[in-house]
Formats: structure tokens, C-alpha cells, sequence
């Protein structure tokens, strides 16, 4: 009887435990999620990001459906839903495009909570005194002298003692050679135990993150790099003796709390990195201040965006506490280099017509077609395709590594069309385009002019210092409006171009 008893009195612990256990957890779950609330970080981003599973780590976006077959011209332009920019893709696709560092004549701006503190900046890697195997390395990836941001950043995230950062630039402004230099310098090889943590919001630019980190150390054998990334996997029990873990929110949370792999207590250098797709991915925002809160307060929190954008901040500002912010002034390219016309058509066919006569008349080099849905851009290579012009598609079902090869083939001249959705809206440079055409003008969800996607999109034409041309198809009142808005934003005149008077066209390519 006493033994019942006894197990009985367990059972009832047990139980209070348990309950006492989820009690804390429901607690932290409602402070976490009112937390998110109050940082305004959206959760209506649309349908096409992702949803966390079950472990925590985010799946693949769902493609949208395409509707109808693209032999025939859609009836109505705005019957299939526009076509959006998932962000981590666009993304990725920016880090594996840009080869080499990108060239940046742009203003630092740079905050700190004590403006009289000196701030360093250096001209070369020496300058730092890195570890004589971790210059190697950089020198072995081809960086000879810091980028700009890399210039004033690197002082600041190497000092002693360790300085927070929110650092804001463009991809391709080497922040990632930044981030990664500073997380291996601060790794004390002697010591068993994860001490680094670097968060990505998908398994793809964790995979390139860590190769930047595997080529920079490739002089360093004693540091451990290690992924949390799905697919890999932990024994039941096991302690993870890596130095750097790279990995994704979810998988990250998993083996640090819940399996308890490593002493999240113990890691001293905690990365954010491409926090404006981190924000923009459902449950990340979550899971990064589940662990974030598991840190102790010494430990160096670095934080890199893309975007400078209110909800990012916000975000950011939670988590890095007195940090000194670094910001690339925003880039405003240029409209005076590119000529831009508009084109009055009754419909899609006419719309391909005004193309047709503008390529019977003038030399094009190569061109881009931007269109606001799959089955629209489907329509249209289908009927080039069918003319004799050598044609690329490139819109949102393709993965990443396909997309990369229509670029690919396309920057070799092998196709001199590209016909594409707002997935190539922003950063690609050819420098043999020379033709942009708006097939459908850019706007937003609710109809309205979206002038920054018009920038970006017949910024794709004029670079390098050389002339662009930018057409619009304009085919009913209300696009008519959109390109009116567009010229009252830019304050650059858009002109009216006769496509079926071929002295007009002839005047363009002059």
C-alpha cells in the first residue's frame, strides 16, 4: 500500500510538473507572440511566403497556380494574380549572380549611442591584424582591400570590447565576407564548444553563408564549422564540439533548446543575417527571439538587412541593444540615360504588334520584357518564339538553379529576349540590354502605380554609363493613369511613340 502511495504521490508531481512545465511555456509562447505584435513585423505578407513546419524550419514556398494554357492571349490582364518577389529568392539569386564585390561610390551613414567615441576605418586587411591563416584566406578569396562597408564595419565588429552592430547594405557590398571574418576571428579553437551562432532564413543562403565561412578558414584546421540546416541530423543525446554553427531559425531552436546539443549561454557572437527575408518568412521572427532571449547578455549581436525599413528597425533595435548602425545611402539610379516612350494600344495583340514593328526597325541588342503574370509572359514567348526570335522565359515557378541558367544563357547572348515577371525586377545587370519593355506597368495589388519597381525595372537598361530605352504598352485608361503617375513621380517626360510610323521608331535607336 505504501508503494501505491508512493507512486501515486509521483505520478501526481510528475503531473504538476508537467503542467507547471507547459504553464511557463504557454506563458513565453503569449510573450513572444505579443511581442511580434507590438513590433508590427507583418504577418499578412501574402500567400507566397512560407509557413513554418512542425520542427520549426520554414518550407518551400508554394508556387501560385497558372490558370489556363499560354497558346491563346489572357482575356483579362488582371485574371491570374500578379506575380511577387519571393524575398529570400531574390536573394540567394543576387549572392550567387554578383561574382565580385560591387563597386560602391555611396555616403556611410553611420549612428552611435556616443558620438564623440572615435570611429576606425581601414584601407587594408593587414590593418586589422587578423590571425596571419585567416588573412590567407581572405587574400586566397580574391578580396585585395576592404569594400566600403567592409571599411568601417570590420574596425568596429574586431574591437575589444565586442561592439553590437546593425549594419544596412545592398547585396554584393561584401557584409557577408564581414560578418564571417569577424565570427572566425572571435572563435578560440582550444575551446569544445559552439561559440558562434549565424541565423539565415532558409537552408540555401545558409549553405552559401557557410561557404564563405569554409573558404575564408580554409588556412584555419583547428575551427570547427558545423550547418543546422534540414537534412541534418543530431544523435539522440549528443553534444555538438563545432565551433560556428550555421543554420536556420527552426533547426537552430531544435538542437540549442530543445535538445539541448550546446550551452546557448555560451555563445559569444550571435549573427542575424538577411533579417528583412527573415522578418518577411512566417515563424522566423518567432524562433529568433526564442533564442535570442536563451543568450547571455555579453554576447556581440550582429545584425545585417538589405532594407532600412521601419518594421526591420524595429525588429532589429529589439534585438541588439546600443548598437552602432551602419547604413549605405540608398541608391538612386539615374532616368538620365534611358529615353522613355509610351505606346497607346487597344489590346494584348496590338501590344505584341508595337513590339514586332519596333524590332522590324532598330537594332536591338538585347531586351528585356517585363509582364505582370506567368501566363501573360507564357503568351508572349510563345508568339516571339513563333516569329523566329530566340527567347527566354524567367518567372517564379522556376528554382533558383534554373533560373540561374536562362541568365546564364541569356548574359551569353545565347537568347536575345528575356520575357519575365517582377522576379528579375531588381539588381541583374546586362550590359548588352538596351531595350526595357513595360508589356503590362508596373503597380501594386490594390492597382496603383508602383514607382520603385518601374525604377528598378527599366533601370535594367542604361547602365554602365551607355543610353537606354524604355517602352511602355499602354491599353486602357487606367494603365494610361499609371504611366502618368510614373512621369509625375520621376519628373522625366514619357513620350508618345507611333509604333506603326517607322520614321518615329527609326529616331529611338538613334
Amino acid at each position: 500500500m505504501a508503494d501505491t502511495a508512493t507512486e501515486s504521490t509521483n505520478a501526481s508531481a510528475a503531473t504538476a510538473a508537467a503542467a507547471a512545465t507547459n504553464w511557463v511555456q504557454k506563458t513565453e509562447d503569449q510573450e513572444i507572440s505579443n511581442l511580434v505584435d507590438s513590433l508590427a513585423i507583418g504577418k499578412d505578407k501574402g500567400s507566397a511566403e512560407s509557413n513554418p513546419e512542425a520542427s520549426g524550419e520554414a518550407a518551400e514556398p508554394a508556387a501560385p497556380a497558372v490558370n489556363g494554357s499560354a497558346g491563346s492571349p489572357p482575356s483579362v490582364a488582371g485574371s491570374e494574380e500578379i506575380e511577387t518577389v519571393n524575398p529570400a529568392d531574390a536573394s540567394l539569386l543576387m549572392k550567387i549572380i554578383r561574382k565580385g564585390l560591387v563597386e560602391s561610390k555611396l555616403d556611410l551613414e553611420v549612428q552611435r549611442k556616443d558620438p564623440s567615441s572615435p570611429l576606425h576605418s581601414v584601407k587594408s586587411f593587414e590593418a586589422l591584424h587578423l590571425k596571419p591563416e585567416l588573412l590567407q584566406g581572405v587574400y586566397a578569396m580574391g578580396f585585395n582591400a576592404p569594400s566600403k562597408i567592409q571599411e568601417t564595419a570590420l574596425p568596429t565588429l574586431l574591437a575589444d570590447p565586442p561592439q553590437n552592430m546593425i549594419a544596412q547594405s545592398q547585396s554584393g557590398t561584401g557584409k557577408t565576407a564581414a560578418f564571417v571574418l569577424a565570427m572566425l576571428s572571435r572563435v578560440d579553437p582550444r575551446k569544445p564548444y559552439p561559440q558562434v551562432i549565424c541565423l539565415s532564413p532558409t537552408y540555401e543562403l545558409a549553405i552559401q553563408t557557410g561557404e564563405v565561412a569554409a573558404k575564408m578558414a580554409k588556412f584555419c584546421k583547428e575551427i570547427k564549422l558545423r550547418f543546422a540546416v534540414r537534412g541534418e541530423e543530431l544523435p539522440k543525446g549528443k553534444k555538438i564540439t563545432d565551433h560556428i554553427i550555421i543554420g536556420t531559425p527552426g533547426k537552430l531552436m531544435d538542437w540549442g533548446i530543445k535538445f539541448r546539443a550546446f550551452d546557448l549561454r555560451k555563445i559569444s557572437v550571435f549573427v542575424l543575417d538577411e533579417a528583412d527575408v527573415m522578418i518577411a518568412t512566417q515563424g522566423h521572427q518567432d524562433q529568433c527571439i526564442r533564442i535570442h532571449k536563451q543568450l547571455s547578455s555579453s554576447c556581440q549581436m550582429m545584425f545585417f538587412s538589405a532594407t532600412y525599413e521601419k518594421e526591420v528597425m524595429e525588429f532589429a533595435e529589439y534585438i541588439v541593444p546600443n548598437p552602432i548602425i551602419i547604413r549605405l545611402a540608398r541608391e538612386q539610379e539615374s532616368l538620365d540615360n534611358i529615353k522613355q516612350y509610351y505606346v497607346k494600344c487597344k489590346n494584348q495583340d496590338e501590344k505584341y504588334q508595337a513590339i514586332s514593328n519596333i524590332y522590324g526597325v532598330i537594332t536591338v541588342g538585347q531586351a528585356i520584357i517585363f509582364c505582370h503574370t506567368r501566363k501573360t509572359a507564357g503568351w508572349l514567348s510563345g508568339k516571339m518564339t513563333q516569329d523566329g526570335h530566340s527567347v527566354a522565359v524567367l518567372s517564379g515557378e522556376l528554382t533558383v538553379e534554373q533560373r540561374l541558367a536562362v541568365l546564364d544563357r541569356f548574359r551569353a547572348g545565347l537568347e536575345k529576349v528575356l520575357i519575365t515577371t517582377n522576379v528579375l525586377s531588381r539588381g541583374i545587370d546586362v550590359e548588352q540590354v538596351t531595350i526595357v519593355v513595360n508589356f503590362d506597368l508596373p503597380m501594386d495589388q490594390s492597382g496603383r502605380a508602383d514607382c520603385e519597381t518601374y525604377l528598378h525595372r527599366i533601370g535594367r537598361t542604361g547602365r554602365f554609363g551607355k543610353n537606354g530605352i524604355a517602352i511602355n504598352l499602354v491599353d486602357s485608361d487606367h494603365s494610361m493613369e499609371i504611366c502618368r503617375t510614373i512621369e509625375a513621380h520621376f519628373q522625366k517626360k514619357i513620350q508618345l511613340l507611333d509604333a506603326e510610323n517607322s520614321d518615329e521608331i527609326e529616331k529611338i535607336g538613334s
